[in-house]
């Protein structure tokens, strides 16, 4: 809710157990790079509302851009908003950045795969990582381009090339699997899907989306092998359902700004100091053969402050996890090929 005179203003979203920040405290400046595509502006409004977000800086190619920073500078929220436009103001966009977010690229259509979308999006996310790496070393950087198995890699890459690379600081944005698995449980369940916490690892794509079920808490009211089957199965094929029910009009933006806007607040309260904050996200990692794997994370003032990995599987589990380490070995290489060209 937003408060009169000059309180600070409280923006509370529950979600998972955890809501979005309260604290007075405002002193972290969010890029989004990306602000006036589907996933940009939704993302940028949700932001603006949070407390921790003391300037908001939008950066797209759209013409529409600054039209967009005057349309949210016009809320009556704390933080301050600034909108460039092309590449010519893009290092001054994310100079100074404690956060940037990368909703940036084209967006899938009905029948395209997210590897359909790689070479166009590959080429702006190195580009954007590159000038983060010069200008906002330090920043942490939130990846939602897809395909995201390949971008964090491609990301990694440019960063390491100019000797800045942190790994802790480069996270690929996985929420989107979550808030959609406490969708459905709650459906299923019959309780308040913000009140379901359940673990999603491997990546973001297909079969390497993997739900962790047996690990849901309330655990999902499920007994039929064949029913968890098909939830898991909707649960890695959410985003197609989309793209179809959008008949070319689209694909997840809505949802996709609402689970980068949870990450990126989970980012803001690690840096802040908040204790026990813990989000899954797709990183650097030695947990499996892949180098990089999505699992619960502690994120705290350096990122990623310990990577709390992901517990027991089932057999039906262990078998996933059997299939997505192929399908992220070869996008993780794809990735990691394209930056090294």
């Amino acid at each position: 809710m937003f408060s009169r005179a000059l309180k600070p203003v409280t923006v509370v979203v529950a979600q998972n157990g955890k809501n979005f920040s309260t604290s007075s405290q405002r002193n972290f400046k969010v890029v989004v790079a990306g602000a006036s595509g589907g996933i940009g502006q939704p993302l940028a409004l949700l932001l603006k509302q949070n407390a921790l977000v003391s300037h908001l800086a939008l950066y797209d190619i759209a013409p529409v851009t600054p039209g967009v920073a005057v349309d949210l500078s016009h809320m009556n929220t704390p933080a301050k908003v600034t909108g460039h436009k092309g590449p010519e103001e893009l290092a001054n966009a994310i100079k100074g950045a404690d956060v940037v977010v990368i909703p940036a690229g084209v967006p899938r259509k009905p029948g395209m795969t997210r590897d359909d979308l790689f070479n166009t999006n590959a080429s702006i996310v190195r580009d954007l990582a590159a000038c983060v790496a010069q200008v906002a070393p330090k920043a942490i950087l939130a990846i939602i381009t897809n395909p995201v198995n390949s971008m964090v890699p491609i990301a990694s890459e440019v960063m390491k090339k100019a000797g800045v690379l942190d790994p802790k600081r480069i996270l690929g944005v996985t929420t989107l699997d979550v808030v959609r698995s406490c969708q459905f449980i709650g459906e299923i369940n019959g309780v308040d899907p913000r009140c379901v916490d359940i673990p999603l690892i491997g990546g973001h794509s297909g079969v390497t989306i993997i739900p962790v079920l047996s690990q849901s808490k309330p655990p999902v009211k499920l007994t039929d092998q064949k029913k968890i089957e098909a939830l898991t199965q909707r649960i890695q094929e959410a985003g197609t359902e989309v793209v179809k029910a959008k008949a070319g009009g689209g694909s997840a933006t809505l949802s996709m700004a609402f689970a980068g806007a949870r990450l990126t607040d989970a980012v803001l309260r690690g840096l802040k100091g908040d204790a026990n904050v813990v989000e899954c996200a797709y990183v650097a990692s030695n947990v499996t053969e892949a180098p990089y794997f999505a699992n619960p994370l502690v994120l705290g003032k350096s990122g990623v402050e310990k990577n709390l990995g992901y517990g027991t599987l089932n057999q039906y589990e262990q078998c996933l996890l059997k299939a997505a380490i192929p399908e992220l070995l070869k996008n993780i290489k794809v990735g990691v090929d394209f930056a090294n060209k």
